[in-house]
């Protein structure tokens, strides 16, 4: 099965913190065969506080899912990201259609 990444994101506040984390993003993506998965359900959000934003990010396994967030490197990514705006990221595993 595979493994996701949701992140849930309030409106981006650091722009620049932001653009920094997807210059830093791109290759830790390919190192664990990421794809960000298109989604629109930001509208359907009733309970998710300041949520404004919604990232899917497909893994081939668990496993990889796991790895990359705790990689040192993402680590790194992360800082950036958790400055750009304030996110809750949730690990499973399953399949989404």
């Amino acid at each position: 099965m595979k493994g996701y990444w949701i992140v849930l994101g309030s409106d981006i506040t650091e722009p620049d913190s932001q653009a920094q984390y997807g210059k830093l993003w791109a290759p830790i993506a390919e190192k664990y065969e990421a794809r960000l998965r298109s989604v629109d359900v930001a509208t359907i959000l009733p309970e998710a506080g300041s949520a404004k934003r919604v990232s899917v990010v497909e893994f081939p396994s668990l496993q990889q899912a796991k790895a990359c967030y705790t990689d040192p490197l993402y680590e790194e990514a992360k800082q950036y990201a958790l400055k750009a705006s304030n996110r809750a990221l949730l690990i499973f595993e399953g399949e989404i259609p």
